[in-house]
C-alpha cells in the first residue's frame, strides 16, 4: 500500500525514478559486511556444519540431527547431500542426489564471504567414495580456518550384517575418515568394519574402541551392540594419547519396535553434550540415550493410540513433540565404568 500511495502521489512518470530509490544505508550495508554474531558474540555452544541427508517427509539425517542441536542451543547450517521426498524405507521415493563437486561449490560460496568458520562439523550417511573424498576435503579447509574444529562423524555403512553403502567406502572411511575424526559413533557391525575384528563380547567391544582410538579419535561411541540379547552402548574416552580411555556401558532397554533416524539423532546429541561437557562422555552419553529412549517410547504410545500395529514396518520418530526431552532429559539410563 505504501508503494501505490507513493505512485499515485508523485506520478507515473516518476516510476523509474523510483525503482532506483533505496535506504540510506544501503551503501553502507554494501561496503560492510556485518559481523557473524556467532564469532563476534560466541556462545558456550558452537557453530556445526552438518553434512548429512534430507527428507521433505519424516525425520532422518539432517531432518533428524539439526532440530535437536537448535534445541541445545547450536547454530546450525545443514548440506544436505541427498534431498528425497520421504527416506528409502518406503514403498517409492523420488528426489536428487548431490556429488562431490556440488558440495565443494557451497563450500567455497561460504569462503568466498568469510563465512567458513564452523566449531563442529558432522556427518552422518554418505553414498559415494567420491562425495566421502569431497568430506575429506571439506575437514581440511574447516581446520585451515578453525585448527580446533571438532570433527563428530556417524560411519553410516550397514547394520546387522549387511552392508548399504558400496564396499569401496568401508576403506576410505578406515584408512582416511578415521584418522581426521574427533569423535566416532559407529554401531556394532560398523565397528567391526573399521577394526576388522568381531564384536561378540563387552570386551570385544572395549578392544574395538582402543583400536579405533589407535587410528585417531579421542572419544568413541559404539551406539548399539548386541551382546547375549542385551542391548549396550559403549563408550570410550582417550584424554590423553598414550593413555589408558576412560570406558564405559549403558545397558539400553529393548523396544519392540523399528525406527527410522535414531542413529542420526544419537549422534547429534552425543555432539551436542560431549561439547558442554567435554571431560565427561559417561554424563553426555546417559543425557543423549535418555532423550532418546524418550522419544521412542512416545513414538511407540503414539501409533498404538492410533491403532497401529508397530511391529508390521518401521516407525516415524516423534521429534516435535519431544522437545523437552530433548532440552532436559530426565537421565533413566546411567553410565557404568570399566575398571
Amino acid at each position: 500500500m505504501f508503494v501505490s500511495s507513493l505512485i499515485a502521489r508523485i506520478g507515473f512518470n516518476s516510476i523509474r525514478s523510483l525503482s532506483n530509490f533505496r535506504p540510506r544505508c544501503s551503501k553502507q550495508l554494501h561496503m560492510a559486511q556485518p559481523p557473524i554474531l556467532a564469532l563476534a558474540l560466541p556462545s558456550d555452544t558452537g557453530r556445526v556444519l552438518s553434512i548429512q541427508s534430507h527428507t521433505v517427509q519424516g525425520y532422518v539425517g539432517n531432518k533428524s540431527a539439526v532440530f535437536p542441536l537448535q534445541l541445545l542451543g547450536y547454530d546450525v547450517d545443514p548440506i544436505n547431500s541427498v534431498q528425497f521426498s520421504n527416506h528409502t524405507g518406503y514403498p517409492t521415493f523420488k528426489g536428487q542426489v548431490l556429488n562431490g563437486e556440488q558440495l565443494w561449490e557451497l563450500i567455497e560460496g561460504l569462503e568466498a564471504n568469510d563465512l567458513l568458520y564452523y566449531t563442529h562439523l558432522l556427518t552422518g550417511y554418505i553414498g559415494s567414495v567420491s562425495f566421502l573424498n569431497t568430506v575429506l576435503k571439506v575437514v581440511d579447509k574447516l581446520r585451515s580456518v578453525n585448527p580446533k574444529l571438532t570433527y563428530v562423524c556417524d560411519p553410516v555403512m550397514g547394520d546387522e550384517g549387511k552392508l548399504y553403502v558400496p564396499p569401496e567406502l568401508v576403506a576410505v572411511y578406515r584408512e582416511k575418515v578415521v584418522p581426521v575424526a574427533s569423535m566416532l559413533t559407529p554401531n556394532q557391525f560398523e565397528a567391526e568394519q573399521l577394526t576388522g575384528s568381531s564384536i561378540t563380547s563387552e570386551k570385544d567391544g572395549q578392544e574395538a574402541c582402543n583400536i579405533l582410538h589407535a587410528a585417531g579419535p579421542s572419544k568413541v561411541v559404539i551406539t548399539s551392540i548386541n551382546i547375549d540379547g542385551t542391548l549396550l552402548l559403549i563408550g570410550s574416552h582417550q584424554k590423553e594419547k598414550g593413555q589408558s580411555p576412560e570406558q564405559f556401558k549403558i545397558v539400553i532397554p529393548k523396544i519392540p519396535a523399528y525406527f527410522t533416524g535414531t542413529g542420526d539423532l544419537m549422534t547429534a546429541l552425543l555432539l551436542g553434550w560431549s561439547n558442554k561437557y567435554p571431560n565427561d562422555l559417561d554424563k553426555a552419553a546417559e543425557l543423549a540415550v535418555s532423550s532418546v529412549q524418550a522419544l521412542l517410547l512416545r513414538t511407540l504410545v503414539d501409533y498404538q493410540k492410533a491403532g497401529y500395529d508397530c511391529r508390521s514396518s518401521s516407525l516415524e520418530i516423534r521429534l516435535i513433540q519431544s522437545q523437552d526431552d530433548i532440552r532436559n532429559p530426565e537421565v533413566k539410563y546411567k553410565a557404568k565404568r570399566y575398571i
